[in-house]
């Protein structure tokens, strides 16, 4: 593939989210913190830790809430590059409230977003060499429920005109449309996609397929020309404790990819794990090109995105492989991170170089504490 400016361009809102602390309830509590967070932004940040260079496309308040965003996605490794700015006096960051859950109690979600500034971005705002800069780019079912919608699947079409891989995640959300005006949506832009991210229950509900699971996943290949599609299965076993696998399918090698379920993972936030699997699987893709791969980047990203709290996920690739290697290991694993082997059995203590001013001021407390025995 030709080497391009950015690995993967995302497009879409980017929110504050505020939660109580810990278990805490809305209703009850007195202080919420604060996070980034957004399904674009939650993939391109996935993508960027693992190493390869990332940038979103969205549009953010001229205002301290607007600057504590754009400080957070550099912060992640994100390029901020295609983000532009509303100065209008009533110009706002969609907020969403987010409530843990604690059995038998679900966790809770509370939107206000309406009349984001997002929702004001035109295709005058994105710089025309924003769609020949990346290999591929990234849109979520989300950015479509929204005010975004026209101008969304407008950036699709040029990416897609400039030859870049398009990645969607359906994303369905049913507090934001109704699955006909959905469905009729996604159908429109299915032949420009390349990789589908859509789950089971989706493809059933909203798309009205039926069949085995492999059937449904082989039909958007079919209907489309979808080159990948990808399916999560995860089993609830608790609020707290959840097993997480995934199923994906390559048209080309006419294929299916699985590995056994990361079990009794320790939720702490389950907020983001979606699209950390998303990341994972287009690290795999763009990286390597390779579908098992792919899926294994994508299973581990996800999994380890549920041990951490907020939106944004903070595993570089060096944990991501060691995790992957864990999983498939047939023998006993360290309890803890190990050190390099280099390490293993000695003293980890460096030592230090002093000049001669510096020697001259230490050498007698040195010389004291080796007579006293040291």
């Amino acid at each position: 593939m030709e080497k391009k400016a950015f690995d993967l361009i995302t497009f879409g809102e980017i929110m504050l989210r505020l939660s109580p602390p810990r278990h805490a309830r809305i209703v009850d509590g007195d202080i919420f913190e604060k996070r980034a967070g957004g399904a674009e932004l939650n993939v391109a940040s996935g993508v960027a830790l693992m190493g390869l260079r990332t940038g979103i496309i969205s549009r953010l308040p001229q205002n301290e809430l607007g600057t504590f965003i754009k400080n957070r996605i550099r912060f992640v490794g994100v390029s901020d590059d295609f983000l532009t700015y509303d100065d209008d006096p009533r110009a706002r960051l969609g907020i969403y409230y987010y409530e843990m859950g604690a059995a038998p109690r679900k966790p809770t979600i509370v939107y206000d977003r309406f009349n984001a500034s997002v929702c004001g971005l035109t295709m005058d705002d994105i710089p025309a060499e924003a769609f020949s800069s990346a290999r591929m780019f990234h849109l979520s079912g989300i950015s479509l429920a929204l005010g975004t919608r026209d101008v969304a699947i407008q950036v699709l079409k040029k990416f897609k005109e400039n030859g870049a891989l398009i990645s969607f995640d359906v994303n369905y959300r049913a507090n934001l449309w109704g699955e006909d005006e959905a469905r009729e949506t996604i159908k429109g832009i299915l032949p420009l996609v390349d990789v589908l991210f859509v789950s089971e229950e989706t493809s059933r509900r909203m798309f009205q397929k039926t069949g085995e699971l492999q059937d449904i996943m082989k039909s958007y290949a079919q209907e489309y020309g979808v080159k990948i599609v990808a399916t999560t299965q995860r089993t609830v076993l608790s609020p707290r404790k959840h097993n997480f696998t995934s199923v994906l399918y390559s048209a080309q090698q006419d294929a299916f990819y699985t590995e056994p379920p990361y079990t009794n993972i320790d939720v702490i936030d389950r907020i983001g794990s979606g699209d950390a699997y998303v990341a994972g699987v287009l690290f795999g893709l763009l990286k390597y090109g390779d579908p098992q791969k792919a899926m294994q980047f994508g299973n581990a990203t996800s999994s380890v995105k549920n041990t951490v709290p907020g939106d944004l996920p903070s595993s570089d690739f060096k944990e991501i492989d060691r995790i992957i290697r864990e999983h498939n290991a047939t023998g006993p694993v360290s309890e803890m991170n190990a050190l390099p082997a280099c390490f293993a059995g000695r003293a980890t203590a460096r030592p230090f170089l002093l000049c001669e001013e510096q020697k001259k001021h230490t050498q007698p407390a040195v010389d004291k504490l080796q007579g006293a025995g040291w």
